[in-house]
């Protein structure tokens, strides 16, 4: 017979203590062990392993083959109507894959799948989307804003897991769970959102995705450091792990792969938010930059999202501090300013340990590679100097810690994009292969050269 069995559960990082604790030994968080009740089953066979796929069914053990013998196995994908997101999951949805999507509130995470959810049935798939949050009504509401009724997109009410697993039994070839949080297993005595709750029912979900072939996208909340809200676990139990980026009152959202088991995690999808909902971004060449007079402290250059070249304005704006200097960052890691600016003060002796220096990229798009250093360093000497940069200039480079200009990857894509959009002349490391014809390259080695060519 099955027996009651109390344990103690951490809900921030999982942990589980037979005893309460105060702190938990995992984590160190305080005040986070819930008690949390379940039944121990019988013991299971030796000798016997669950097949692949069969949630429960146990088959004979069997042992290790060699890899060269295992067959090739060809993913079914299909799309999603929508260009920006079959890029990020590398072609198109495939069938019997388990997507995680996260993202700040109001960030448009259920208009998107909402959408994603009619296009699927408007191509004759039969899709359902479970509501744990809202109501039918304002679900119905909020399709018909953004144009997403289709006869084949069946909606379902409901937080019981059981519930949901004999829905998603009448064959369902892509479904959507908003939200995995609120949602609850009766067979465990946690409240709906604990780490138990959502371990169990992702594992539940992706069995039927598995057994079914169908695709499942599962939404989930972030926390304050914008993590997904539930147990580490939960990432690595899904297929494809999406973040949606943006602040909910502009209207470019950037939609990046974390984790990937089907396609790669370079591709980021930028989608366009207005009346009609969310909508793929057409052309975004010339989103993060705008053409204007010239104005001290401003300077362009190019960076890649993925295999999609970008062009982007930095902005910089260097003022009297009174007191300690500061240092602020939007779009760019502030650590990486810091290291910048004590190679100005050390190669070039210029005093910034007495100005405040703010940096901004344009559009709100975050850069985390290296190539936009000279950009950095262009736009800030051109706002202490309040001198404006040559016109339609672009600066690409790497700035390493001895005053250097390393070369970046994919210098000739990143320069055809900037000739694209009418820049003139274009400040790299080196020479490129094949420079476009309406851009002409100087080629600085060094910091020092590029303070001479301004």
């Amino acid at each position: 017979m099955p027996k009651s069995k109390v344990s103690y559960e951490c809900q921030h990082c999982g942990y589980s203590a037979p005893i309460r604790t105060g702190k938990c030994p995992g984590c160190g968080a305080w005040d986070s062990m819930l008690e949390i009740k379940e039944q121990t089953e019988a013991k299971k066979p030796r000798g016997v392993v669950p097949r692949s796929g069969a949630g429960g069914d146990y088959g004979e053990k069997q042992g290790a083959i060699r890899i060269t013998d295992v067959a090739n196995e060809d993913f079914v994908r299909f799309s999603t109507a929508e260009p920006e997101l079959d890029r990020v999951l590398g072609g198109g949805l495939v069938a019997g894959s388990l997507t995680l999507v996260g993202g700040s509130p109001g960030v448009g995470k259920s208009t998107l799948l909402l959408k994603i959810a009619a296009n699927l049935a408007e191509s004759g798939k039969k899709i359902l989307y479970v509501s744990a949050e809202e109501s039918a009504a304002q679900i119905r509401l909020r399709a018909e804003r953004i144009s997403a009724l289709a006869p084949n997109l069946m909606l379902l009410n409901e937080i019981d897991l059981a519930a949901i697993k004999d829905e998603l039994a009448r064959n369902y070839e892509a479904a959507v769970i908003d939200s995995i949080q609120t949602i609850y297993s009766g067979d465990l005595t946690a409240a709906p959102g604990s780490v138990s709750q959502v371990r169990e029912i992702t594992f539940e979900l992706m069995r039927i995705a598995k057994e079914r072939g169908a695709a499942i996208f599962i939404i989930g909340h972030i926390t304050k450091d914008g993590s997904i809200a539930g147990p580490r676990v939960l990432e690595h139990m899904v297929d494809t792990v999406l973040y949606f980026e943006g602040d909910s009152s502009d209207e470019l959202r950037i939609l990046r792969a974390f984790k990937n088991r089907f396609g790669s995690t370079s591709e980021v999808g930028i989608f366009e938010m207005d009346r009609a909902g969310l909508k793929s971004a057409g052309n975004v060449g010339s989103r993060f930059f705008t053409r204007r007079e010239k104005k001290s402290g401003s300077a362009a250059t190019v960076v890649l999202e993925g295999t999609r070249p970008l062009v982007v304005e930095v902005q910089a704006l260097v003022s009297d501090s009174f007191g300690n200097p500061r240092r602020s960052c939007t779009g760019f890691d502030s650590a990486r300013l810091t290291m910048l600016l004590a190679l100005l003060e050390k190669k070039l002796e210029l005093p910034f340990n007495r100005y405040d220096v703010f940096i901004n990229l344009a559009g709100g798009i975050r850069v985390s590679e290296t190539a936009a250093d000279l950009a950095v360093i262009a736009a800030i000497l051109s706002s202490f100097r309040n001198r404006p940069i040559a016109e339609k200039t672009l600066f690409i480079g790497e700035v390493s810690l001895i005053g250097d200009i390393r070369d970046v990857t994919n210098l000739d894509l990143r320069l055809a994009e900037g000739a694209n959009q009418g820049f003139e002349k274009a400040i790299v490391p080196r020479k490129p292969l094949q420079s476009p014809q309406n851009l002409k390259c100087f080629v600085a080695e060094e910091v020092a050269k590029v303070i001479d060519w301004m």
